[in-house]
């Protein structure tokens, strides 16, 4: 048997020091010294000097009226190239992977194409379902669960100019929604969001349950949705059971990895 392979030895003024950058980006906004130090785990004369030198390095700044500290322009580049970089469906590639081995159910990955709501991805558990899903599949935008968590978070007005093409889509139908209608699908839709999360019970597919997770990214955008289907006999379709917050968790996980913070009252009123 090999030796287990040993921990890589770091610089650990590094990473003490890198704390107090983790924790400018965790917060979201900029500090005193002494908030900065206690966030980062530290005392404000220990963090000083890493400031200080953070500061030369354009990694932080500070207000010289305030004398509150915030990530500096280098910082800000740094993650932006980050972002340039990341590739939504590469990374929840691996995430449904996981999600599909932890629930023993298959997941797909769907964004939002020409057509509407498109699959890009199968993850098909050790059972596979039986279905007529595979990848470029597009779907029902109120019959389906995936279909849901895009209409939920999309513009109205696209939503509603898409539903004229349901007749096309895999559990679409050949009627057209009007104005009055809209109201009544929007109450749905307003449940969606309060969950986080949409729900399909055998529809389009009798016998066939499926939950559907948002995806967003640093522009608070739905970019993808992360859908578990699964047999009515073993999928546990409550919108409180284990398997619907497994999903949600996976589509938060891959949602902070692209860069996704929650708005806070703060952002919401600088929006407005």
């Amino acid at each position: 048997m090999e030796p287990k392979q040993k921990d890589r030895r770091g610089i650990q003024s590094i990473e003490v020091g890198g704390q107090l950058l983790l924790a400018l980006a965790r917060t979201g906004t900029s500090m005193v010294l002494r908030d900065l130090a206690r966030e980062a785990g530290m005392t404000a004369a220990k963090a000083h000097p890493y400031l200080v030198s953070f500061g030369k390095l354009g990694l932080i700044e500070q207000d010289p009226s305030t004398g509150r500290y915030e990530l500096g322009p280098h910082a800000l580049q740094l993650g932006l190239v980050s972002l340039q970089r990341l590739d939504p469906v590469r990374i929840a590639t691996k995430g449904i992977r996981d999600l599909s081995l932890r629930i023993g159910h298959s997941v797909a990955i769907a964004v939002w194409g020409s057509h509407g709501p498109t699959i890009v991805r199968v993850e098909e558990s050790s059972y596979p379902l039986h279905v007529n899903l595979r990848t470029g599949s597009v779907m029902s935008l109120l019959n389906t669960a995936t279909g849901l968590a895009f209409a939920a978070y999309m513009p109205p007005k696209v939503i509603e100019d898409m539903m004229t093409q349901e007749a096309g889509r895999i559990g679409g139908t050949a009627s057209r929604f009007t104005k009055p209608e809209w109201r009544k699908v929007e109450a749905t839709l307003a449940e969606v969001r309060q969950r986080g999360l949409s729900r399909a019970v055998g529809v389009p597919i009798p016998g066939i349950h499926a939950f559907s997770a948002p995806v967003f990214d640093h522009t608070r955008t739905i970019v993808l949705a992360i859908t578990a289907m699964g047999p009515s006999g073993t999928f546990d379709a409550d919108w409180d059971s284990l398997l619907a917050k497994e999903v949600i968790e996976c589509a938060d996980a891959i949602s902070r990895r692209l860069g996704y913070t929650p708005a806070t009252a703060t952002t919401l009123e600088e929006a407005e």
